[in-house]
């Protein structure tokens, strides 16, 4: 069995709190799992850009040896970015993700493919921030959750910055595979989006699931997760 290290890469809004029950699952089987917080949602800096989320990610990788990077929805982007120079990569694996091609920004993904989706009508801007209405947010994020959830994980959302969205992406494609997940229920990023902006990887699979399998189905993407891993 490999002994690579997941390295888990949240999304917009969220930090390594979100992948607290996934790494339960991922310690019963004996599996190497790591999680950081990216500044561009956990700083309240506006000026805080993809660059910096890539900074702490390969800073964040650093000796840790053979590793595989998990990307959530932006974090794909962040991911994309950094891979050329993360040191002993062994896969990637992009779970309802943004995956910009060079020269787009993670927005720029989101709106090739059109239509809005329902978590696109929670966004607030506030200057150079990006916050959600928590109560419809709460349901197009973790819309399998169980009440409670939902209401805890909305409660530890925090602002994003506009700048993330926005930075292009400079670097080419990294030569070691990479699987899209496509979460078949997601009402944060569309299916069809998904089903799009998976063409660009190497491999292609499904879980029936929100936008958040992590908290709603866990065992799953542990399934998922492993045998991924077996194949890299």
């Amino acid at each position: 069995m490999s002994t690579s290290t997941y390295l888990l890469v949240h999304g917009a809004w969220h930090g390594s709190w979100c992948w607290g029950r996934l790494g339960d699952e991922l310690d019963g089987r004996g599996a190497s799992w790591a999680a950081l917080d990216l500044p561009s949602s956990t700083s309240g800096d506006p000026l805080v850009d993809l660059s910096a989320d890539v900074r702490e990610l390969r800073r964040f990788a650093e000796g840790r040896g053979p590793v595989v990077l998990v990307a959530h929805s932006y974090g794909g982007a962040v991911v994309a970015e950094a891979a050329p120079k993360i040191t002993d990569l062994r896969g990637i694996v992009y779970l309802a993700a943004l995956v910009p091609q060079l020269g787009q920004s993670a927005s720029d993904v989101s709106r090739d493919y059109a239509p809005r989706s329902p978590l696109d009508e929670t966004i607030r801007r506030d200057g150079g921030l990006l916050r959600l209405d928590p109560e419809p947010a709460s349901r197009a994020l973790y819309g399998d959750c169980d009440d409670a959830t939902r209401e805890w994980a909305i409660s530890q959302v925090t602002p994003q910055t506009l700048a993330s969205f926005r930075t292009p992406r400079t670097s080419e494609n990294v030569a070691v595979t990479s699987t899209y997940v496509v979460c078949r229920r997601d009402q944060a990023l569309l299916p069809e989006v998904q089903a799009h902006v998976a063409q660009r990887c190497d491999d292609i699979v499904e879980i029936d699931s929100d936008h958040s399998p992590f908290l709603s189905h866990p065992h799953e993407l542990a399934d998922l997760l492993e045998s991924v891993r077996l194949r890299v």
